[in-house]
This record gives structure tokens, C-alpha cells and sequence, in this order.
């Protein structure tokens, strides 16, 4: 049996006032890649010396990106593993989710959790980006629910935790 055929989604980009134009729009850096790049696009007076996050900051990284998304879809940020492990450097929210009637700057949370200060330089690849279909559900409140195997086991009920 074949899967049909899968339509990506188009999402539309638009680089907004003060973004640098050489930087790259969100990409993918491998043919197999989920999630597209982004890297930062600080404003003016960082980007010789970078922003600096001390062990336990955050801070709102912008892109200088503005993002389309159709309905039925979103984007959630996520972290890039390297960052994680190297340096400590997470997203508080992940994954963060942009909602398709969203039109707004695109900056990405990102936290500090090692123990060094972490400077993230003008055009670092700070986080990437994820397409998912986001269906709203029909939310229908009803006076009792379905018995299963699991009942209202939770957190580490399955198994080791």
C-alpha cells in the first residue's frame, strides 16, 4: 500500500524593518531535516558584540522574521540539540507553538541552564522551526468518560519513571 501524496504546506516569510539582509531565511540544513533553521537577528548596537545570557537568564531573541501560516496549520520552535548539550541553552516554552492568525515578530525564548554565560552572536542558528497540521478539536463536556486499561494512572504509571 502507498501513502498518498503529502502537500506541504506553504509558509510565507516576510523580513521586517532593521533585519539584516544576509542573513538566511529559515532553511533546512539536510534533505531530511523536520525543522528549519533560524538564526538570530540582533538589533543594531549587539551585533559586534553579541547578547550576552548568564547561567539561569532568558531572554526574547528577535529573527526579524514575520511569519504566514494557514489555518489548520502552526509552527512550534524548538531547540537545537547542539545547544542543549554544549551549552546548556534551552527554550523555557518548547516547544512554542505560532498560531496560524499570528502576524507578529518571530523571536525565540531561549534560557540559559548551564553554569558559563553563553553569548549568542548576530546570526547564530538560535532554534528551529517545525511545521504540524493543528486541527481544532470539537470539545464536548459530558458527564462521565470511557474506562481503559490505565484508569487515571499517570506519571510513571506505565512504567519505570
Amino acid at each position: 500500500m502507498s501513502n498518498p501524496p503529502f502537500t506541504a504546506p506553504t509558509i510565507r516569510v516576510q523580513r521586517l524593518d532593521g533585519h539584516d539582509p544576509t542573513l538566511p531565511l529559515p532553511r533546512y540544513a539536510t534533505p531530511g531535516a523536520a525543522g528549519a533553521d533560524l538564526c538570530a537577528n540582533l538589533p543594531e548596537d549587539l551585533r559586534k558584540t553579541g547578547l550576552v545570557l548568564q547561567p539561569g537568564a532568558r531572554a526574547l531573541v528577535p529573527t526579524g522574521l514575520a511569519l504566514e501560516i494557514p489555518p489548520g496549520w502552526e509552527v512550534q520552535i524548538r531547540a537545537r540539540s547542539g545547544l542543549a548539550l554544549k551549552h546548556g541553552i534551552a527554550l523555557p516554552n518548547a516547544p512554542g507553538t505560532i498560531d496560524s492568525d499570528y502576524r507578529g515578530p518571530l523571536g525565540v525564548i531561549l534560557i540559559n541552564l548551564g553554569d558559563a554565560p553563553f553569548t549568542v552572536a548576530h546570526g547564530d542558528r538560535i532554534a528551529q522551526m517545525i511545521v504540524a497540521p493543528a486541527p481544532q478539536a470539537r470539545l464536548a463536556e459530558v458527564a462521565s468518560l470511557s474506562e481503559t486499561a490505565r484508569g487515571q494512572g499517570g506519571f510513571g504509571s506505565t512504567g519505570r519513571s
